[in-house]
């Protein structure tokens, strides 16, 4: 206990970054709605920033365990920490190259902007967990730190919704200049974090390399081959969710202030599901939560994407500015989808939980593979784009329906263990 009391800056750092990193990550499908409103912009295109900040996960997964195997956990952080400030800067940039700058250029600058902050949450998402786990002294005491984290986390999703939907306002009018605000909080955040994390003391664990033959050897195990594709399609549900019913409400003629508002809720409704999922996980088995999450997944996506759009309910939202409670007509189908938060709470760490389950020696290589595979968003949101384009932002939810199926599938038969 003295151990962390001494080290309180060090956690308090860890669970900003922990929910800097839902910040940053999130700001990326707001921003669609302003890329939107640049020209004749596809729903595929719109979603450059996500394409970005998620390929980045493919590009340093596996890159980032070998930083931490190197340098250990607090020269990683430091590093994290410079590429994101360089990566926020350019995303800052691109809103401030004047109006005769060309579309191209401004996007062009973005999407490096968007992958140098995604190198930054892959690097920052392999050091937070264990290093609060480490801080917390390991056992019940670390898993205390990290649940906290994920409060932190989810709670900093519905943050960065409220205040994109406030700055863009008016989405017919919105240009790229309206994120500074929000991206120099990020910013912000990130150099106190370097600073605090320089002039603190960390106790590390001796770190075992990084071998890339084992990637091989982790992938021949059918179970967790099939679970690292899991976590690719749920990156699928989890952002694609709130992000197209956020662009389908403001082509709605919602008000993007509004739409902000009310999807907020969906990460709400995740970070409840946390609570609950960790009141319950000593219970209750990952491949029944999977299960049930799939399962409901399927029901609240196929009743929104089949529900009459005429049948409109009124949905809660906060108004901040005031501290006012809203309420704004929606679709029923809406406030369905919006509910799908309380299940992909609890998707990743059930998945994770099932696929590693047996690995043994290659239970850390695993880790990195899982964070390569986070790069599934920026696919399945590009799929998604495309079935938008095509047809309409409802349809586009048969994506999200394929994905929630293959969980399914996962739980009840891709998850059993072939060999250990």
């Amino acid at each position: 206990m003295s151990a962390k009391q001494k080290q309180w800056g060090a956690i308090i750092v860890m669970i900003a970054l922990f929910a800097m990193i839902a910040f940053v990550t999130n700001l990326c499908s707001p921003m669609a709605t302003i890329i939107k409103n640049q020209g004749e912009i596809s729903n595929v295109l719109a979603q450059i920033g996500n394409y970005g900040n998620f390929i980045a996960y493919l590009v340093m997964g596996i890159p980032a365990g070998m930083l931490i195997s190197k340098f250990g956990y607090k020269k990683t952080a430091l590093i994290g920490l410079c590429v994101g400030v360089l990566g926020i800067g350019i995303q800052w940039l691109s809103g401030q190259l004047g109006e005769n700058a060309s579309v191209g250029s401004i996007f062009a600058v973005y999407l490096a902007g968007a992958f140098l902050a995604g190198l930054c949450m892959c690097i920052l998402n392999c050091v937070v967990n264990p290093m609060l786990n480490l801080l917390g002294g390991g056992g019940n005491g670390g898993n205390q730190l990290i649940q906290i984290g994920g409060v932190f986390n989810s709670a900093a999703a519905v943050g960065c919704y409220i205040l994109m939907g406030a700055l863009i306002a008016d989405a017919t009018k919105a240009k790229m200049a309206d994120a500074t605000p929000a991206l120099m909080i990020a910013l912000t955040i990130f150099v106190v974090a370097f600073i605090v994390i320089c002039f603190t003391k960390i106790e590390e664990p001796e770190q075992a390399p990084v071998q890339l033959k084992m990637i091989p050897k982790a992938l021949s195990h059918r179970h967790f081959a099939l679970g690292a594709l899991a976590i690719f399609l749920y990156m699928g549900i989890e952002v694609g969710v709130p992000n197209y019913v956020n662009l389908y409400l403001i082509d709605s003629g919602v008000p993007a202030a509004t739409a902000g508002l009310l999807v907020a809720v969906y990460w709400a409704s995740m970070m409840i599901g946390r609570f609950v999922g960790a009141s319950i996980g000593s219970k209750v088995s990952a491949r029944a939560m999977i299960t049930v999450v799939s399962i409901a997944t399927l029901i609240l996506v196929g009743f929104g994407m089949f529900a009459p759009e005429n049948t409109m309910v009124n949905f809660p939202g906060v108004d901040w500015g005031k501290l006012e409670l809203i309420w704004q007509p929606v679709p029923v189908g809406i406030f369905a989808m919006l509910l799908v938060g309380l299940c992909t709470s609890v998707m990743w760490g059930a998945i994770f939980n099932m696929a590693v389950e047996g690995l043994g020696e290659y239970t850390a290589i695993a880790s990195g593979i899982f964070m390569t595979m986070v790069f599934g968003c920026a696919v399945m949101m590009g799929i998604q784009g495309f079935v938008a384009d095509m047809t309409n932002y409802l349809t586009s939810f048969w994506v999200v329906m394929f994905c929630a199926a293959y969980l399914l599938f996962y739980a009840q038969i891709g998850s059993r263990i072939s060999k250990k």
